[in-house]
């Protein structure tokens, strides 16, 4: 099945930037179609390869910093055509 996750990620320490461009390089090389606005972070693929390799980068991304947030919504659908129609 496709899904849609919106992502926001935030460390709670002074260098966030740095950590957070770190993990959406590591989404923009994977397979999945990623899209970025100013707030967050989308991507989009089959559930069962796409939330396996974000378990692996949300670890990698909580090893590097002592505290982070990270917000998560999942849309059972892929949205990633998604085009206002108003």
């Amino acid at each position: 099945m496709k899904i849609s996750v919106d992502l926001t990620l935030s460390p709670l320490q002074n260098d966030y930037e740095t950590h957070v461009i770190n993990f959406i390089k590591r989404l923009r090389d994977s397979e999945f179609t990623v899209l970025e606005n100013p707030l967050s972070t989308q991507i989009f693929g089959e559930y069962d390869t796409l939330m396996s390799f974000l378990t692996r980068e949300i670890k990698c991304s909580f090893a590097e910093v002592d505290i982070s947030v990270l917000q998560m919504k999942i849309v059972k659908t892929d949205r990633s055509e998604y085009e206002p129609n108003f």
